[in-house]
């Protein structure tokens, strides 16, 4: 009797296991149903200016998330870069109206992400063609939005919208921007144009004052901003660098890992969570070059770093020591994880400075 009983309990026992595992693997069925579903249902992603700094990892972290048959890279280079070769690829210069379209329809785009833009100190270079790049781009995508052909946009802004009139320290969402640079220009318009047609057309776009961006995946692409890269090819291949902003220019800089975070954030956040449709202050870590230099002897001993201001002195003068990113914290959950010691060691781990021959 007491034999029958204690086997009836085994047998419960097994049948309270056995349901938990069936629960267990129905979640988890319905887990990946759902992302599928929301895939599905979304579309395939086209990534716009795939080559360059952010677009490469952008495009990597993306395939992740959704897999790498939902998104498209895309840039006017003929043939993908070495970290691309492994993911679909399209050629596609962003002024071709016709042509975007084309690959849009063809394709089953329904997101856009828009990096095609020609940089701070480059812009400067050749300011025409800086405003007719990156401003006609953004156009051809907004209307692409305005015409129900794709439902979503990532467009990216920066922190050259501000300038010299501008409250340097903490610097807030809302505040004076007089940009000095054909580049700050352009993206000021840019973020009230993306304002325009959220407001007359119902366009979904968003957006991010990006700081200067740090990273280990590609070369420097012309940004003021782009010592930070730079010195970490050069501390790894001679252990030193000269510098072309002064010892203590301090600027708002952030690891790229944090930046694609966010940015995938952003752009699954449910709409009505975006409550700013110009663009999102977004802070990271604030710091000189002789902040960095310092950060870096501490992994390399006898680091060697000297100064000779350029043209990109004035640029960096006129833009932010620190910035404010309260609202993206509040709308959308947005929060930094590398500090400046952090970063340094990850750069450091894997720069590869053959990428400079």
């Amino acid at each position: 009797m007491h034999h029958k009983r204690y086997c009836e309990g085994i047998e419960r026992h097994q049948k309270v296991y056995f349901i938990i595992d069936l629960f267990r693997i129905s979640m988890k069925s319905l887990y990946s149903l759902q992302i599928y579903i929301e895939v599905y249902a979304m579309g395939k992603i086209l990534v716009v200016g795939a080559a360059g700094q952010i677009g490469t990892e952008l495009v990597l972290a993306l395939e992740k998330e959704y897999g790498k048959s939902n998104v498209i890279a895309s840039d006017v280079k003929p043939l993908p870069t070495e970290a691309l070769k492994e993911s679909t690829y399209i050629s596609l210069d962003i002024m071709d109206e016709v042509g975007l379209r084309k690959v849009v329809e063809n394709n089953d785009i329904k997101e856009v992400y828009l990096l095609a833009a020609l940089l701070s100190a480059t812009a400067e270079k050749n300011p025409a063609f800086a405003w007719k790049l990156n401003m006609e781009g953004l156009f051809n995508v907004l209307n692409l939005a305005k015409d129900k052909v794709i439902d979503k946009i990532f467009w990216p802004s920066s922190i050259a919208v501000f300038g010299p009139t501008t409250p340097k320290d903490n610097t807030p969402q809302q505040t004076v921007m007089e940009p000095s640079t054909v580049y700050g220009i352009s993206k000021q318009a840019g973020e009230q144009w993306c304002n325009y047609y959220h407001q007359n057309f119902g366009v979904d776009v968003r957006s991010i004052r990006y700081p200067g961006l740090i990273s280990y995946t590609s070369l420097p692409g012309g940004g003021t901003t782009d010592y930070a890269v730079d010195i970490f090819y050069h501390a790894k291949k001679t252990n030193n660098y000269t510098c072309f902003l002064n010892a203590d220019t301090a600027l708002p800089m952030m690891y790229m890992e944090d930046a694609i975070r966010a940015t995938i954030q952003l752009m699954k956040a449910p709409s009505s969570d975006i409550k700013i449709r110009t663009a999102y202050n977004l802070a990271g870590i604030s710091f000189t070059p002789e902040d960095l230099a310092k950060s870096i002897e501490l992994r390399q001993p006898g680091f060697g770093m000297k100064y000779a201001s350029d043209f990109r002195q004035a640029i960096a003068d006129s833009w932010p020591n620190s910035i404010d990113d309260q609202d993206a914290r509040n709308d959308w959950g947005w929060e930094i994880r590398f500090d400046l010691n952090k970063m340094v060691h990850v750069m450091l781990d894997n720069i590869d400075p053959s990428l400079m021959d």
